[in-house]
């Protein structure tokens, strides 16, 4: 099966050797993602809230780089600095979400790159029919 490496300016470039996200198929495996602006290169400011939103959006313009969107993924794992951020991550997480969200893993990580409160990371089905 062939192997496409997914990029996207959307999206922080990666910065180890490792790819935003591979397609197999029809499949894509999105990298775990952090709330890195890309213009910028910095960690976004404020809390769980806005550090989910920006993680969720970076997830997004990479799906859509492989011919995806939110709407074809089918699994995501999402990484917490502190589980008591569960409540508010989780509301984010449903507006990005609103049907028919995906299957889902949360963890509590001893430790997140750069700092941050949020990593999540994706499977995606990019060439399934829409709205099925």
């Amino acid at each position: 099966m062939p192997r496409e490496v997914i990029t996207t300016s959307g999206a922080p470039q990666a910065i180890g050797p490792y790819s935003q996200a591979v397609k197999a198929g029809n499949l894509v495996f999105v990298s775990g993602q952090i709330p890195i602006d890309p213009e910028t290169g910095e960690v976004v400011g404020g809390g769980i809230e806005e550090q989910t939103a920006r993680v969720l959006q970076n997830l997004q313009a990479i799906l859509e780089a492989a011919g995806a969107s939110l709407k074809d993924v089918v699994r995501t794992t999402v990484f917490l600095a502190d589980l008591a951020d569960f409540g508010k991550m989780n509301e984010v997480y449903g507006r990005f979400f609103p049907e028919n969200p995906p299957a889902r893993t949360t963890v509590q990580a001893a430790g997140l790159p750069r700092g941050v409160r949020v990593e999540i990371d994706a499977i995606a089905v990019a060439d399934r029919t829409r709205g099925t």
